[in-house]
C-alpha cells in the first residue's frame, strides 16, 4: 500500500474544519456571482432553476480542492485521487439488490416518523416545500440528484471520511458507520437521515470491499434516480404507494431481498479488490 499511486492520507477533525471550510467558500463565491450579476444586469441568479445546483456543485468541488491542497498533499506528497475500476458482471448482480432491499428497509423506518403535530408537522411542511422548489425544473433535478450528487457525496463521504478513517486505524465497520451517520446529518432533516445512514453503510461497504469508488457512485445515483422517479410520477417519494401496497409488505420483501444479497455478497462472494 506504501507504494501505492493513491495517497494514504487520514481524516481528523481538522480535515472536518478543512471540508467545511471549503464548502462556504465555494457557496460564499457563488453569492458574490449573484451579487455581482445582480448589479451589473439587473437579474437575480436565484430565481434560476439552475441556481441551487451551481451553488450545491461549487461548495463541493472547492471542499475537495481544500482538502487535497491543505490536507493530502502536505501529509502524503501526492494529490487527492481514488480508483474508479469498474467491476466484473457478477459483482453488479449482488450489489444492486443488495441496494435495493435497504432502499426498501430505509422507507419502511422512515415512514413511521411523524409528518404532523406541532414541530414534525411545520419542519415536515417546511421540507416538502423545500423538495417541491427543487423538482420544479425536472431536468435540473436529475442532473443533480443522479449524476452531481452521487460523484460529489460519494467523494468526500466515501472517498475521504470513510477512507480517511480508516487510513487513521480506525476499524472498518466503525469508519463506515461514522462517514454514514455524518452523510445523515448534513441532509438535516429526519426523513431523510434514516435513509442516508442506512444506505450510506451499504455504499460505504460496498466500497470498503471493492476499494472502488465507482461502484457506490453508481448505487448512489441508482438509488436517487428511483426517488426522483417516484416524485415525479406519483407525487411521493414511496414504493408502497407506487405499488399500491402495505409499507409493511415492503419492509418483508427488503429484508429478503437484503438479507439474501448480503449473504451472497459477504459471504459467498470471495473476490476483494485492491488499490495497485
Amino acid at each position: 500500500m506504501e507504494n501505492s499511486r493513491y495517497p494514504k492520507f487520514t481524516f481528523t477533525w481538522i480535515g472536518g474544519l478543512v471540508l467545511l471550510g471549503g464548502l462556504l467558500a465555494g457557496t460564499i463565491f457563488v453569492s458574490f456571482l449573484n451579487v455581482f450579476w445582480m448589479f451589473v444586469f439587473k437579474e437575480n441568479l436565484q430565481y434560476k432553476e439552475w441556481f441551487l445546483m451551481l451553488s450545491n456543485a461549487a461548495g463541493f468541488l472547492t471542499a475537495i480542492a481544500f482538502f487535497d491542497f491543505f490536507i493530502v498533499r502536505p501529509s502524503t506528497k501526492k494529490k487527492l485521487n481514488f480508483n474508479f475500476s469498474p467491476a466484473n458482471f457478477y459483482t453488479y448482480l449482488l450489489i444492486f439488490p443488495l441496494m435495493l432491499g435497504m432502499m426498501f428497509i430505509a422507507e419502511f423506518i422512515t415512514a413511521q416518523i411523524p409528518t404532523t403535530g406541532p414541530f414534525f408537522g411545520k419542519f415536515y411542511e417546511f421540507f416538502s416545500d423545500l423538495m417541491n422548489q427543487l423538482t420544479d425544473d425536472k431536468a435540473v433535478m436529475i442532473m443533480t440528484a443522479v449524476i452531481m450528487a452521487p460523484i460529489f457525496e460519494e467523494i468526500i463521504f466515501r472517498g475521504i471520511i470513510q477512507k480517511g478513517l480508516i487510513n487513521k486505524g480506525v476499524k472498518p465497520w466503525k469508519a463506515i458507520l461514522y462517514a454514514s451517520i455524518i452523510f445523515g446529518v448534513v441532509h438535516a432533516n429526519p426523513w431523510q437521515f434514516v435513509g442516508a445512514v442506512l444506505l450510506g453503510c451499504v455504499l460505504g461497504l460496498v466500497y470498503y470491499k471493492t476499494k472502488s469508488l465507482l461502484l457506490p457512485m453508481l448505487l448512489h445515483g441508482f438509488n436517487n434516480l428511483c426517488s426522483s422517479l417516484l416524485i415525479m410520477y406519483t407525487k411521493n417519494e414511496s414504493f408502497a404507494d407506487a405499488f399500491k401496497v402495505s409499507e409493511w409488505i415492503i419492509l418483508g420483501i427488503g429484508i429478503i431481498i437484503f438479507s439474501l444479497f448480503y449473504y451472497l455478497f459477504m459471504k459467498k462472494y470471495k473476490v476483494h479488490y485492491a488499490e495497485i
